[in-house]
């Protein structure tokens, strides 16, 4: 008899260097991803906003490595790496 195994799930994470979500294939970080990393770094949102800002400067540049003349806008990137985390939380 042939045990059926469950689906393998992918993880929320960039697949690099075209930065889309090996999981969803959305530009990452995807919805779930955001989700996901607000989650790890509820406590820690600077160390969040560093994490994030040194993917941003990756994904920069991977996708002006790839392609110079067409690679998102430099706010573009901003917005979808940076620019949704938390900020300014002030301390309970």
């Amino acid at each position: 008899m042939a045990v059926e195994l469950p689906p393998r799930v992918l993880p929320h994470t960039p697949a690099r260097p075209l930065w889309f979500c090996r999981n969803c294939g959305l530009p990452w970080p995807c919805p779930s991803a955001r989700l996901l990393l607000r989650c790890e770094y509820d406590r820690d949102p600077v160390g969040l906003s560093v994490y994030l800002c040194g993917l941003l400067h990756e994904a920069v540049a991977d996708l002006y490595r790839l392609n110079p003349h067409d690679a998102p806008a430099p706010q573009a990137l901003f917005d979808r790496f940076v620019g949704w985390s938390p900020r300014n939380r002030r301390p309970a």
